[in-house]
């Protein structure tokens, strides 16, 4: 339907406006919400399928609820669209992902409705007992704090964690189960397969209201006897359904499962649940990419799926055969046929199949491919496991959501100089997506950690090269970092050739000012002595490709110090720590002083937008560069 048809949600500015309508007009309000967001991410490109599946849970939660008094932690922030149009940002939304315009993700910063960060996955059942045990704290005795985690979420250590400490400290956080069997690819693991066969009587849970208020009035169920019955309650009912409920195993009271899409029936749930005393999780089931009939079919592609036309559902999809591949799918390429070659590799990859093109591996060598579902510290400390017995694991993992796994490679994989080659995608600034995605802190994060090589390819064939070199035997822990997005080289494909660890390469000769650059962003200094050179500028300026963070060239270094007085340094990570930390401590560790000048990533988040523009405001695209060079 067109904006001007919507009947409802031209009206509602905000959630209060959304408490005026009927109980009967929800449904039609769902469907406008999700015609609403169909057709602003068909020419404004974001997340769409799963926050087409929460349209219910989210128009429900806001009709029940008194937000924002009442706190909705929202996990997996991909799901908040709506949230984000029922909020006041209806007329801003045309501006989402864009630089200058709303965020891609819930955010405090933006909306006294975002309650907490929520770009990575996981952290919403901790989030949200944190402000529980705030409430209670504060005496703030009618707010209400609802976690609603989904899309593959519970699959994460940390909510596992939340829900441990949720059965055991004072609260009554409502959690809300958002289960439709997805996380970007499809769910994995064994918490997949329990909530699909998950069931709990509705009667049965109506009657055990009733009967929880009788005895609360009788005065029979007080503190100290509550969790006894709640046991013993659930003893039986496990031995009448020969059926072990795991959150009522941890004192969390269940409800559900329940049709996720049926709004009227999920706000009689939710004002029937709301002001029960103690934990409760409500399990619902959605469908992601629900009321869009090409989202439903294949919920992957719909996760992100770009501009489309939202009557037809065509993709407008750019297939110029003369653009150069994306690294990720280089990287699946390449590992396909190394694996060919070397029966002992394996692939790992936390819940991103697709998104890392490891699903290139996993259709052809399906039992040497592990998608271990959304677990980075896991995956890390898997591949540990079997490097540690013979395995040379690949684990491919975004660079920001690596920063989840920091202790494991510290203790499961760099302390045992085990073979594991970490390919770290999305690594540098990644646009839209904004600060929660930037691969922003590994360079600086990992220099420090004995036993790492940190290595990042310049192209595509040093992308192979690089990989070639890590599956060679006794490297120990290797890392390999590479941006989102195409790559330079229309011809990617290259025979295998070894790099010597720890090997620079000399690009352009010079003799005025020395050029240091780690992976692509080199492309970037190029460009930018091109610019000089266009511009008649006499400066001589050399360029040398570093290849490695770790073990940095030293031969290259020494030559720099002996004949350059001036030295820029230029990395797609943050200055504090990467590359130009380690070229300024080796100059005065060995009694050079030249002047270095850093280029990087600021000491603060960087916002989101397009790449180039995101490179220009931080002094990384060509121009800036230039500028450095020369002032």
């Amino acid at each position: 339907m067109e904006k001007s048809e919507f009947k409802l949600l031209t009206k509602i500015e905000t959630p209060e406006d959304l408490r005026k309508l009927s109980v009967d007009e929800l449904p039609l309000l769902c469907d406008e919400l999700r015609a609403d967001i169909v057709q602003e991410v068909a020419v404004n490109p974001g997340h769409l399928a799963s926050s087409l599946g929460v349209a219910e849970i989210t128009v429900a939660l806001h009709y029940v609820y008194n937000t924002p008094e009442d706190r909705i932690v929202w996990d997996v922030g991909h799901q908040a669209y709506g949230h984000k149009i029922l909020t006041g940002r209806r007329e801003q939304f045309c501006t989402n992902r864009k630089l200058g315009g709303i965020k891609p993700f819930p955010s405090p910063t933006e909306s006294e409705y975002d309650t907490f960060a929520c770009g990575h996955a996981s952290n919403s059942v901790s989030a949200a007992l944190g402000m529980a045990v705030a409430a209670k704290l504060e005496n703030k005795t009618g707010r209400h704090v609802v976690a609603v985690i989904g899309d593959g979420a519970m699959s994460g250590g940390l909510a596992f964690e939340g829900l441990n400490n949720v059965s055991s400290s004072p609260n009554d956080l409502l959690i809300i189960l958002n289960d439709n069997n997805m996380s970007i690819d499809r769910s994995v693991g064994g918490m997949k397969q329990y909530l699909l066969n998950l069931s709990t009587n509705e009667t049965y849970n109506a009657l055990r209201f009733k009967a929880s208020r009788w005895m609360n009035r009788k005065g029979i169920l007080n503190d100290e006897r509550k969790n006894g019955i709640l046991r013993l309650s659930n003893a039986l009912k496990s031995a009448i359904s020969h059926q072990q409920n795991i959150f009522e195993g941890m004192n969390i009271r269940y409800f559900g499962p329940f049709d996720g899409h049926n709004v009227k029936e999920l706000v009689r749930i939710l004002r029937q649940i709301k002001d029960m005393k103690g934990p409760k999780l409500l399990h619902l089931h959605t469908k992601k990419g629900h009321g869009y009939a090409p989202a439903e079919k294949d919920v992957t592609i719909w996760h992100a799926p770009g501009k489309f036309n939202p009557d037809t559902g065509e993709r407008l999809v750019n297939n110029d055969p003369n653009k150069p591949q994306k690294y990720q799918d280089v990287f699946g390429h390449t590992l396909l046929e190394l694996a060919q070659q070397n029966p002992k590799i394996v692939g790992v990859t936390p819940a991103m199949p697709s998104g890392c093109s490891m699903n290139i591996m996993m259709k052809e060598m399906k039992d040497r491919t592990f998608d271990v579902g959304i677990a980075e510290g896991h995956a890390v400390t898997f591949s540990g496991g079997m490097a540690k017995d013979g395995l040379l694991p690949f684990c491919n993992i975004y660079s920001a959501f690596a920063q989840r796994a920091y202790d494991n490679i510290i203790h499961d994989v760099a302390l045992l100089n085990l073979n594991v080659v970490f390919c770290f995608d999305r690594a540098g600034l990644v646009g839209e997506d904004g600060p929660t995605h930037h691969g922003a802190f590994d360079l600086a994060a990992l220099r420090p950690i004995p036993n790492l090589t940190i290595s990042s390819p310049m192209d595509e064939h040093e992308l192979r090269r690089l990989m070639y070199t890590a599956q060679l035997p006794d490297k120990g822990p290797f890392v390999i970092r590479y941006p989102r997005g195409g790559g330079v080289l229309q011809d990617w494909r290259c025979p295998f050739e070894e790099i010597k660890v720890g090997t620079g390469r000399k690009l352009k000769e010079g003799d005025d000012v020395a050029v240091l650059s780690i992976g692509p962003i080199g492309n970037n200094v190029t460009e930018a002595i091109n610019l000089l050179k266009n511009d008649h500028h006499q400066l001589s300026v050399a360029h040398y490709d570093m290849r490695f963070l770790k073990p940095i060239d030293e031969d290259i270094l020494e030559e720099v110090g002996k004949k350059f007085k001036r030295i820029v340094t230029v990395e797609n990570g943050v200055r504090k720590g990467g590359l130009g930390s380690a070229v300024l401590e080796w100059m005065n560790d060995h009694g050079y002083h030249p002047e270095v000048i850093r280029l990087g990533l600021p000491d603060e988040f960087v916002e989101h937008g397009k790449v180039c523009e995101l490179n220009k405001i931080v002094g990384l695209d060509a121009e800036s560069i230039a500028k450095a060079i020369i002032t």
